[in-house]
């Protein structure tokens, strides 16, 4: 059985995950403290436009081509990402949950209907469909956080399924079918419990694509207006790529130490969680 203590340990022994976890608490704190550090917010244009860094000490990371500081943009565009990581993920985790819990748990015809239903998503390339449900309505933070959960989904759908698909044969199983249990109270009770760990896994990285997937709909001009994202700082920035690249490098550095950060804590949960992965 895995305790709270040895799972600890073992994260604690996986240390690049634990140097993920600190930069992940980095970008957290960035988050929370936004508002207590730049509560003007990040849109006010405090200073001159293009400044490079270092060239004013009250603006260390410059300004953008409005004259915003970069600093208050990269501090909130922490938050707008992280709470459309983590909105998506829990939201395609549940989705993705309940189809793959039903197929893998009813088989047959249902099995069909379902798995046929996620192939229909799996069909189309993920940023595409993203694109055509955000365009499709006006964009916000609601229809981003939707697009993004509507595409991630289908393959925590088929690993929640193969996992049923193992479990159904096993003893614990067929005991409490034979003991009367509803098929509900025996999906939450014994088959869920002993299908987390990859759910857990799988969702946490989850919240990296979905990141990345949010940068680049900001990028494209499908981002929140009045949401300050990385993705729309790099958007603006490349217009002067060339002369002030340094506008679109900064945030671009900030998504890829996230993304990096969460794919670390990834795999020492997987590490830590996974027997297999453990023995290896």
């Amino acid at each position: 059985m895995i305790t709270r203590n040895s799972l600890i340990g073992r994260f604690g022994r996986h240390y690049p995950a634990v140097a993920g976890l600190a930069l992940l608490g980095a970008v957290t704190a960035m988050a929370l403290l936004a508002p207590v550090l730049f509560p003007q917010g990040p849109w006010r244009m405090v200073g001159r436009p293009q400044l490079w860094p270092g060239a004013d000490p009250r603006f260390p990371l410059g300004t953008d081509i409005l004259g915003r500081d970069l600093l208050a943009c990269l501090f909130y565009g922490a938050r707008v990402s992280l709470l459309i990581g983590l909105s998506a993920t829990l939201a395609a985790t549940l989705i993705g949950t309940v189809i793959g819990a039903a197929a893998g748990f009813f088989g047959g015809r249902v099995d069909r209907w379902l798995m046929g239903f996620t192939e229909i998503f799996q069909t189309t390339p993920p940023f595409v469909l993203a694109v055509v449900v955000v365009a499709a309505f006006t964009p916000s933070l609601t229809s981003i956080i939707i697009a993004i959960s509507l595409v991630s989904w289908p393959p925590l759908a088929r690993l929640v399924r193969a996992q049923f698909l193992q479990l159904m044969p096993r003893e614990f199983v067929l005991a409490g079918i034979v003991m009367g249990m509803s098929n509900t109270r025996l999906i939450v009770t014994q088959l869920l419990p002993n299908a987390i760990t990859p759910i857990i896994v799988s969702s946490s990285l989850m919240i990296a694509s979905a990141i990345l997937l949010e940068a680049g709909l900001a990028f494209l001009g499908l981002g929140d207006p009045n949401a300050m994202s990385w993705g729309y700082m790099i958007g603006v920035g490349r217009e002067v790529l060339r002369t002030d690249w340094y506008i679109t490098t900064i945030p671009g550095l900030a998504v890829l130490l996230a993304v990096l950060a969460i794919n670390l804590v990834g795999e020492g949960l997987n590490d830590a969680l996974n027997p297999r992965s453990r023995n290896r």
